[in-house]
């Protein structure tokens, strides 16, 4: 007999959604996924493309719905505020919000956000995978969320004590394509094609007295002068902006020896490689499964919470 959904868990992002019909114990029964991000959306839009995902599903009328990520957010189907830093991660669901329009439960979960001066920041989505690894047991951890905006965090006694927003992909972005070192980094450059390059603009960026901006300019030299000297471009931008943004968190790096990379493809294992540099060691997650395991686990928190109340 085939197994019965007991939720449905929703990843809504800016650009993706993906929905996955789960059992009791978190097995994925069914699946969708599309390109109707919270980005494109109206807010009257929401109730009727999760009924429709729900309804390719076959789902039943009342199935609950847990909703992680950017759904939440201001401009989103209903903003679930963020709960401040230190954030519990096993009780985010205290704090999930019912959103106007659904015909059944839907519960959207809400972000952390950090107040300190000089060190302000926000994040949606990254902590429900964080949960996920609170559950498989990394309770005190550091983590990496390599992408265009990197998250590094700080868990420390199943709390997000501290985080930082790294914004390296969208400066790569920017400089690769508007500065002058356009006219240096293809567009179609490939940073793992050559990894002795990459390593040593990460080693350059680790060492004492880096600065990045007087650096910066070195690769349009370079490609000018080199004559014949093999060069990247693009290997030597990623090992200098990946190194820079490692550099800055080598205190947390050598107090935990290790950092837990959440996410897959190319970009993650560049932050591997770099992490390696600096004398850690990287552990590779699978960011999909730990944002339905920590969908999971505020699933089961929140209907066992209501069954008693």
């Amino acid at each position: 007999m085939p197994a019965k959904p007991f939720a449905a868990l929703v990843d809504w992002g800016t650009s993706n959604l993906r929905l996955w019909l789960v059992d009791s114990q978190g097995a994925v029964l069914a699946e969708r996924q599309s390109a109707e991000g919270m980005g494109g959306l109206d807010r009257t839009a929401y109730p009727a493309i999760l009924e429709g995902h729900l309804s390719a599903l076959e789902a039943a009328q009342d199935l609950p719905v847990v909703i992680a990520g950017m759904a939440g957010a201001r401009t989103g189907w209903r903003e679930a505020p963020y709960v401040a830093t230190p954030a519990p991660l096993i009780g985010l669901f205290q704090h999930a919000v019912v959103p106007e329009g659904a015909s059944r439960p839907v519960y959207i979960l809400p972000g952390v956000c950090q107040r300190e001066d000089g060190h302000y920041d926000v994040m949606r989505g990254e902590e429900t995978q964080l949960a996920g690894a609170l559950e498989q047991g990394l309770d005190n951890a550091l983590f990496c969320l390599p992408g265009t905006h990197s998250k590094w965090a700080l868990v420390e006694n199943g709390h997000i004590s501290r985080f930082s927003t790294v914004m390296t992909g969208e400066l790569f972005h920017l400089i690769s394509r508007q500065s002058i070192l356009r006219m240096s980094v293809p567009e179609d450059g490939d940073a793992e094609a050559d990894p002795d390059i990459f390593d040593a603009a990460v080693d350059a960026a680790l060492a004492s007295g880096f600065a990045l901006t007087s650096t910066l300019f070195s690769i349009r030299a370079e490609g000018l002068l080199s004559q014949g000297t093999k060069t990247n471009a693009t290997a030597r931008l990623s090992g200098l902006l990946i190194g820079a943004e490692i550099a800055a968190i080598q205190s947390d790096l050598k107090r935990y020896g290790k950092a837990y990379l959440i996410g897959t493809g190319k970009l993650t294992r560049l932050y591997a490689r770099a992490i390696a540099r600096a004398g850690g060691e990287a552990i590779m997650l699978d960011g999909g499964l730990l944002v339905r395991r920590g969908l999971l686990a505020c699933a089961i928190s929140l209907f066992d919470h209501e069954f008693k109340e």
